[in-house]
C-alpha cells in the first residue's frame, strides 16, 4: 500500500456549553481543528485529528499544525502507512520536534494499518481489554455555585468521574472543590486539576485547606521540579499531564516516583505510535494511566477509545468524549454514551465513517 495523496482540512468546533475556562482565566471558545485524509493506491483513506485547546493548553497552536502538515505530508507520499516505525523516523527526520505537527498525520497511518488489516483500532495496538471506557467530565472554572450546577447537570447525564478545574486563587479553589464535593454524592469520584496554574506556595495553600478529603490531584504546579517537591507533601494521589511530554520525562517520574498516575495526551507526544510506547512503559510500572487529547470531534475521540481499550483495565483511569463536547463535528460510527461508558465504533481502524461533505473544501492537498 501506498500514499498517493495527502488533503488537509480545517474545521472550528464550539463547545456546547459555552466557554471552557482553566487556570490563570485562559478561555476557548470551541477546538480548532486539523483534520488529515490520506488516500491510497488501495482505495482505502485513513483519517487523523489534532485539535489544541486554544494556543495556552499545550505547546501547540492551531496555525502552526497546519502550516506543519503542509511541510510534512511531500514527504509521506510514496511511502507505506503500515509501516508505523518508519513513517514516525521519517517524520522526525524531516522535522525536529514539533510533535504536535505531526500526530494527525500519524493517526491516519495508524487508522489505514487497521483498515488494511480489517480489524479496530484497539486490536491493532495488541488487544482489547474489555467493551468500554470509563468517562469523566471537566467542570470548567466557575464561580464555586455554578460549578456545583454543572457538576450536578454531568451527573444527570450519566458522568461518574468529575473533574474540578482549579489553580487559580486557593482560598476560591478550595471552595469550588467543597462546592462540587457537597452536590455529589461520596461515591463519585473527583479530580482537582490546576493544569500547571499555581505557584508551590498556592498548591500548599489548598492542599492545607482541603485536609484529607478524597481526590487525586492532577499537575498541580508547572515545573515537574515543583511537583516534584509538592509530592512529599501531598496526601492524595499525584497525576501528572502536562509535564508528560516525552517517554524520557516519564522514566524520570518513575525514577523519582512523583506520580501514582500520568495522563498521556496523544497530539502532546507526537501520535499514536509515541503514545503508545509511553503508555506500555507505565503500565510496566504499575501506573494508572489515562490515554485522551488536547481536543477534537469523533476522528480523535475514537482514537482516544482504541487507545483506552488497548490499557489493561486495572491501570486504565477514564478517559474523554470530546465529540460530545462540541456542537459541529464531522464523523458516524461511535455509539451514544450509556451510563458513563463509551464504547468505541465497530468498523477496522478508527471505525469511523466521514461525513466529508461537511468539512467543505481542503485547504491544502498534495499529491503523487
Amino acid at each position: 500500500m501506498k500514499i498517493t495523496r495527502i488533503r488537509l482540512f480545517r474545521q472550528f468546533q464550539p463547545f456546547r456549553d459555552g466557554p471552557y475556562t482553566c487556570s490563570g482565566n485562559r478561555t476557548a471558545l470551541g477546538f480548532d481543528s486539523a483534520i488529515v485524509a490520506l488516500d491510497t493506491d488501495k482505495g482505502i483513506t485513513g483519517w487523523g485529528e489534532m485539535a489544541p485547546l486554544g494556543s495556552f493548553y499545550s505547546e501547540a497552536f492551531s496555525a502552526g499544525a497546519r502550516v506543519g502538515i503542509e511541510e510534512l505530508a511531500p514527504v509521506l507520499i510514496g511511502q507505506d502507512p503500515t509501516q508505523s516505525a518508519r513513517i514516525a523516523a521519517l517524520l522526525d527526520l524531516h522535522m525536529m520536534g514539533q510533535p504536535y505537527v505531526k500526530a494527525a498525520l500519524d493517526m491516519a497511518c495508524w487508522d489505514l494499518k487497521g483498515r488494511a488489516a480489517g480489524q479496530p483500532l484497539c486490536e491493532t495496538l495488541g488487544g482489547r481489554f474489555g467493551e468500554g471506557v470509563t468517562l469523566y467530565r471537566s467542570i470548567s472554572q466557575e464561580a464555586p455555585e455554578a460549578m456545583a450546577k454543572r457538576a450536578q447537570k454531568y451527573l444527570k447525564e450519566g458522568y461518574r468521574r468529575l473533574q474540578v478545574k482549579v489553580g487559580g486563587d486557593p482560598i476560591i479553589d478550595i471552595e469550588r472543590f467543597q462546592a462540587v464535593r457537597a452536590v455529589v454524592p461520596s461515591d463519585v469520584v473527583l479530580f482537582c486539576d490546576a493544569n500547571g496554574g499555581w505557584t508551590l506556595q498556592q498548591a500548599r495553600r489548598f492542599l492545607l485547606g482541603v485536609g484529607n478529603a478524597d481526590f487525586s490531584l492532577e499537575q498541580p504546579c508547572y515545573s515537574y521540579a515543583e511537583c516534584r517537591e509538592l509530592r512529599t507533601q501531598c496526601r492524595q494521589p499525584m497525576v501528572l499531564d502536562e509535564s508528560i511530554t516525552s517517554l524520557e520525562a516519564l522514566l524520570q517520574a518513575i525514577h523519582d516516583g512523583v506520580a501514582d498516575g500520568v495522563t498521556v495526551k496523544i497530539s502532546r507526544v507526537g501520535g499514536i505510535g509515541k503514545a503508545r510506547l509511553i503508555r506500555d512503559v507505565a503500565v510496566a510500572s504499575r501506573l494508572q494511566v489515562t490515554v485522551e487529547d488536547t481536543g477534537g470531534a469523533e476522528i480523535d475521540t475514537a482514537a482516544m477509545i482504541h487507545m483506552s481499550l488497548s490499557t489493561p483495565e486495572h491501570l486504565r483511569t477514564h478517559t474523554v468524549d470530546f465529540h460530545n463536547w462540541v456542537s459541529l463535528g464531522h464523523g458516524d460510527g461511535i455509539p451514544p454514551v450509556k451510563d458513563g461508558i463509551l464504547y468505541p465504533p465497530t468498523g477496522p481502524g478508527l471505525g469511523i465513517t466521514v461525513r466529508e461533505a461537511e468539512l467543505g473544501k481542503p485547504i491544502f492537498e498534495t499529491a503523487a
